[in-house]
């Protein structure tokens, strides 16, 4: 992919409707994109570990989480960059450190003001222990180039707190009725507690904004943790996203193959660490899916692995042609995965590759598609039709 630099415009909070987002191409000319791509690939900005990338709804600014603590922002119209503060202290090292971002839809706004963030990240325990947390807070734009976080506190933490630095997963979603804050939270390499649903290592979390255990969570008579978990059976999921029908699917990192996309039902057991149509890393087999093991069962599965990074569910008109379909950033693979849902299953139909990890994905307010590289020197990019 040929690549170049843009020119950046001085920053203002004025210019946040949502029809500024055509004048996003200053600077100079936009990369192109390889022979037979159907988008065209522009650089929007360089950031040190991106992790997460969310637009503020209602507005043409992107929000950006780099993973060793900070957060930033970008005017997409202009391409000026901001920084954000009142960040929480993050256990940063290996897989961890500031994760995911998310709004509420309900808040939309033409500017941004004040309104509520929500963000994960991975938080120290006693000894060598640590797990995923997320925390709610306010979000106040009153600079022009400065925005800050007040009033932070934790509505939720990942239990139990256990040694090691992976598979925090910590994706975070809003419900599209608005009610309800998904979490997904990873078996933190420890594999078995994915089987065990009185901790919440390797489950889909769903629970009330202010981060309460939900109504008619599946295990809600049990208490506790378990009051949380939605399914369970999981690994390390990196992507979630809501079809049209609004039905959840997630994308799960399995171990030497096995990659997962799968649709999100109601205490469902996807079968980790007793099944996976991989194997383990020094070579052990587990045992595939089959169709009697009583296990939730992939709507897709990829060996060789693709390491998602996140997922959406595209809905804009840009790419008419991809409504409804999956896009999965790839981290080893490098690639854009292009999947199209068929009813409860699921077949790739297309894989664009790029010269860098794909970190994060996130649909622009008028359809273009923005994704985030992944490592310290990660630049997020800008696909439009061409």
């Amino acid at each position: 992919m040929i690549r170049s630099s843009r020119l950046l415009a001085p920053f203002s909070l004025s210019v946040l409707a949502l029809t500024s987002c055509a004048n996003a191409e200053t600077g100079e000319s936009a990369p192109v994109a390889a022979e037979g791509t159907p988008f065209a690939v522009a650089e929007m900005g360089e950031f040190n570990e991106p992790w997460a990338i969310e637009f503020a709804p209602g507005t043409a600014v992107l929000f950006v989480t780099e993973k060793s603590g900070t957060m930033k922002f970008l005017d997409t119209a202009s391409g000026a960059i901001g920084t954000v503060s009142g960040l929480p202290d993050v256990d940063y090292g290996g897989q961890g450190g500031l994760g995911d971002i998310v709004f509420l839809p309900s808040e939309a706004s033409d500017t941004l003001e004040r309104r509520t963030i929500y963000l994960s990240w991975a938080e120290a325990g006693d000894g060598d222990t640590r797990g995923a947390v997320v925390g709610k807070g306010s979000l106040v734009c009153g600079e022009a180039d400065a925005c800050a976080i007040e009033g932070l506190d934790v509505i939720w933490r990942q239990t139990p707190k256990v040694t090691g630095r992976g598979h925090y997963s910590h994706r975070l979603g809003i419900s599209p009725d608005g009610q309800h804050l998904w979490i997904a939270s990873g078996e933190r390499q420890k594999m078995q507690p994915s089987q065990d649903t009185s901790n919440t290592l390797g489950t889909m979390v769903r629970l009330n904004l202010d981060g309460r255990p939900a109504a008619g969570n599946p295990l809600a008579d049990k208490g506790g943790a378990s009051a949380e978990i939605w399914s369970y059976g999981h690994r390390n999921i990196l992507g979630m996203d809501w079809d049209a029908q609004g039905r959840l699917w997630e994308v799960e990192h399995g171990p030497a193959g096995g990659d997962e996309l799968n649709l999100v039902q109601r205490a469902a057991n996807y079968g980790w660490p007793v099944r996976s149509n991989g194997e383990h890393y020094n070579g052990d087999p587990i045992p595939d899916h089959s169709a009697d093991d009583g296990f939730a069962k992939p709507a897709l599965s990829w060996n060789p692995v693709i390491a998602p990074g996140d997922m959406i569910i595209y809905s804009g008109e840009l790419f008419d042609a991809w409504q409804g379909q999956a896009l999965i950033p790839g981290l080893g693979s490098q690639a854009l995965v292009r999947v199209a849902l068929e009813g409860d299953t699921a077949r790739e139909v297309a894989r664009y590759e790029f010269d860098a990890r794909l970190r994060s994905i996130e649909q622009g307010p008028d359809g273009a598609i923005w994704i985030a590289e992944d490592g310290e020197d990660g630049q997020v990019l800008k696909l439009t039709p061409q």
